[in-house]
């Protein structure tokens, strides 16, 4: 297709701005914004709490209801840590699904650069794998969602730019910022964005150094926020989780059809563990390691 200039301003965006602790319940929320509660992230107590806030589809000039909501977050005591992220969304609506295609080449080409620029923390690259080039392929012979999609952990079906977000609400997802409530930082990030979706739809030559790209598009060298190293304990649940999930996939996948392992964790009377289905339906069963091998206990309730 044609290459599209169009000004990064008046692109529309959305962001997924994910907190721990406060009290999300009771913030009040602009007109249109919505509070995600099945968002929930994990503390460093280990227990679920925060959310996930966003807005409705806005454009630059409408950049200052972040600000005002970030300020009625934080006020709740809402904060961010190692498991949460920014992720933004850029509608590719100006160009429609023929883009496709042309940022799948860019993802492939820029995607490490992008990833070094906003500082992508190394407890979160489970979140925001890479665009491979079997992805690619798969998609010029049968395009379409499932094409975009990974398999193997539902954490990380969405790759770091994420393009099967266009078969759902008709974006481009970036997900390789850590997680903040700070004005400016979320700010540089969903301005990066805005410029590099424009510049790839424009048919622009990027370079591959993160530093020269951030000056090519003239975007923020700087002011993303930072990565916050995960606790040992967190690190240590993720490799146990590494090395259980190759030899309980063959359970999981008969217990669930086409199910995939979310999570595994220890319990006093045995291992949870959690299977997601193609539907994004989470079954949790209680697990039991006799001398003979894995026993499956019983289904938990929801």
């Amino acid at each position: 297709m044609k290459p599209l200039l169009v000004d990064w301003k008046e692109l529309q965006f959305g962001v997924e701005i994910e907190f721990v602790g406060g009290n999300p319940e009771n913030v009040d929320l602009l007109p249109g914004w919505i509070m995600s509660f099945d968002e929930r992230q994990i503390e460093d107590t280990g227990e679920e709490s925060g959310s996930e806030l966003k807005p409705p589809p806005i454009k630059w000039e409408d950049r200052e209801q972040i600000r005002e909501m970030l300020t009625r977050l934080q006020a709740t005591g809402a904060a961010v840590n190692w498991n949460c992220g920014l992720h933004v969304h850029v509608g590719l609506e100006l160009w429609g699904q023929e883009i496709i295609p042309q940022f799948i080449e860019a993802a492939l080409q820029y995607q490490e650069a992008v990833r070094c620029l906003l500082n992508t923390g190394e407890d979160r690259l489970i979140f925001c794998p890479p665009v491979t080039r079997e992805m690619r392929d798969r998609f010029m012979s049968d395009p379409g969602r499932g094409a975009l999609r990974r398999k193997g952990r539902p954490q990380s079906h969405r790759c770091g730019i994420n393009l099967a977000a266009w078969f759902d609400i008709g974006t481009a997802e970036t997900r390789y910022a850590n997680g903040s409530l700070n004005y400016n930082e979320v700010i540089n990030t969903i301005e990066f964005c805005l410029r590099f979706v424009a510049a790839i739809g424009s048919g622009r030559k990027l370079s591959c150094d993160p530093h020269i790209m951030a000056i090519e598009l003239s975007a923020p060298l700087s002011g993303y926020p930072q990565p916050i190293p995960a606790p040992r304990w967190y690190r240590e649940r993720i490799w146990l989780e590494n090395a259980l999930v190759p030899i309980l996939t063959p359970l999981a996948s008969s217990l669930v059809q086409d199910g995939e392992i979310h999570h595994i964790l220890p319990r006093p009377d045995g291992i949870l563990v959690a299977i997601e289905d193609a539907d994004g339906k989470v079954c949790t069963y209680l697990f039991h390691l006799p001398s003979t091998g894995w026993e499956v206990a019983r289904q938990l309730p929801e």
